[in-house]
Order: C-alpha cells, then sequence, then structure tokens
C-alpha cells in the first residue's frame, strides 16, 4: 500500500484529494490544524486515514510529526507528499496590513519550505534510502502565472511557490524524487462561502472600495460555477501515479480563455481588467 501525506486536509481540496486517494487503494496520512478537525476526518474517512496534528509554520511540530510518522512507517516509504495547505487574504496592496501580508508568504511559502525538509528524507531525499522514492506535488494557482488585483500577496506567495518548485525539481534529481505543480483555476469548494462574508466596508472612503466590491462579486460567481474539487484530485493523483508526469498540471474550467489571457500583450490584458472593475481613472 502506497503512503501519502497532504497538507490542508481538514476541507476542499485537501480533504476531496484524501478521500479520491482512499477509495483508489492508499493510505492517506493529512494535516489538520485542530483535533477536533482530527477527529472529524477520522470517522469521515475511516481505515484508510490518519490525522496529523501541526501547522506549517510550526517548525518544531513539523519536524515533530515527521518523526512520529518515520516511526510509525517503520521503514517503509512515504510514496508522496501532497503541499495543499494555504490561505488566501484579499486587499488592495497599499493597505494591506503588513503583518497579514507576512502571515500569507508565511503560510503559502515558508510553510510548504518546512513541510518538505522535514518529509522528504521519507521520500527518499537521504542516502540510506532504499526503495523507490517518492512524489512532490505542490499546489500552487492560475495566480501563480497571473496576478488579479486585490490578491497581490496570494498572487506573490503562489507565484514564488512556482519558482521554488522548479528548484526544487531540479535539485530533488539527486535523489530520484520528482517535484510536480497542480495549479488550479476556480474550484467550487466551501471557500466561495466564506468569501462572501469577507467583509470589505472598511475600504469604504478610499478609492478601491467599488472596484473591490465588483472583484468580490465576480471572484465568487466565478469560483462557485468552477470545477469539482474532485477534477484536481484526479491531477494530483495523475501526478502521482503517472510513470512519466508533466511538470505542471493546469486544472481549469475554461483552458482555453486561460490560454489566450497568457499570450495577450500584458498592457492589452490591464486595459480588460481595468475596463471590467471600472478602476481606471
Amino acid at each position: 500500500m502506497k503512503n501519502i501525506l497532504i497538507t490542508g486536509a481538514s476541507t476542499g481540496i485537501g480533504y476531496t484529494t484524501a478521500k479520491f486517494l482512499i477509495q483508489r487503494g492508499f493510505y492517506v496520512y493529512g494535516s489538520v490544524r485542530k483535533q477536533a478537525d482530527a477527529d472529524r476526518l477520522k470517522t469521515d474517512l475511516g481505515a484508510g486515514f490518519s490525522p496529523l496534528i501541526f501547522d506549517v509554520t510550526d517548525e518544531a511540530a513539523v519536524h515533530a510529526a515527521a518523526q512520529m510518522l518515520r516511526t510509525e512507517l517503520n521503514g517503509e516509504p512515504l510514496s508522496g507528499l501532497v503541499n495543499n495547505a494555504g490561505v488566501a487574504v484579499s486587499s488592495p496592496i497599499m493597505l494591506y496590513k503588513i503583518e497579514e501580508f507576512r502571515k500569507q508568504l508565511e503560510i503559502n511559502i515558508t510553510g510548504q519550505l518546512i513541510v518538505t525538509q522535514a518529509f522528504a528524507p521519507l521520500l527518499g531525499a537521504e542516502r540510506s534510502f532504499t526503495g523507490t522514492p517518492g512524489r512532490i506535488v505542490n499546489i500552487t494557482s492560475v495566480s501563480g502565472k497571473n496576478g488579479s488585483p486585490f490578491l497581490g500577496a496570494y498572487a506573490a506567495s503562489k507565484h514564488a511557490l512556482e519558482g521554488l518548485s522548479e528548484s526544487m525539481r531540479r535539485e530533488m534529481m539527486l535523489y530520484g524524487v520528482d517535484v510536480i505543480i497542480v495549479a488550479p483555476g476556480p474550484i467550487a469548494t466551501p471557500i466561495w462561502d466564506k468569501a462572501e462574508g469577507v467583509d470589505i466596508e472598511e475600504l469604504q472612503g478610499t478609492e478601491y472600495y467599488e472596484p473591490a466590491k465588483r472583484f468580490q462579486k465576480y471572484a465568487i460567481n466565478n469560483g462557485r460555477n468552477g470545477l469539482p474539487p474532485e477534477a484536481v484530485a484526479e491531477s494530483i493523483y495523475k501526478a502521482l501515479t503517472v510513470k512519466n508526469p508533466r511538470v505542471r498540471y493546469a486544472v481549469n474550467p475554461q483552458p482555453f480563455t486561460t490560454w489566450v489571457m497568457s499570450i495577450l500583450p500584458k498592457r492589452y490584458l490591464d486595459s480588460l481588467i481595468a475596463k471590467g472593475l471600472k478602476i481606471r481613472q
């Protein structure tokens, strides 16, 4: 049986992927931050799942969990690490609270490095390893290639994770551990219910208020009409199992539109976004 670790397994893509892989014969370890989530997932996902309780930014807790997992595996390899944990905090760049910006990067990029350093040896990134090396799947986003207004910190973190993954993939060739990116576009998860509850009234009295309202409405509608999380789970499954995986899997409900956006001149794309949000003077 192949053993997989998924961070951020309590809801959304992480939860769906855990369920998807268990149904296909994997044993899944999933990271959560709360005991209540650990208990719920253990009940929901059954005998094919074990929770690990840690925050990806807590280096000591992550390394302790890695040591515990090494003991539990007792010589068995970890076949895959799915770096899924992440958050999105929306704000105009000029009004970001610096502590929130730091927290966004700490979770979405530094946390991924902490987890990878702790668990990569169980995938084969150590000379004493014997067996078939595992794979690392880093969950980025369409925001890893295109920065939307009002999501600057999130876009910065996902651009950074794309770059880190490139370097990581080339370095991990030393051990035969492959690194694959899965980049979701709009995915219909409960995160959009939370997004609807985000209070942007604090922007009242600023020039960002009306454009931010338009962007929030657009993003929520786009997300709720996005692909089901199972589409991402299937791409993660491919990344973990196919003989010759791609270096990057984009999971997008509108691949042609995304491709067109990628080849448009940046200034022209800027003007389209500005027109849609009525953001230009």
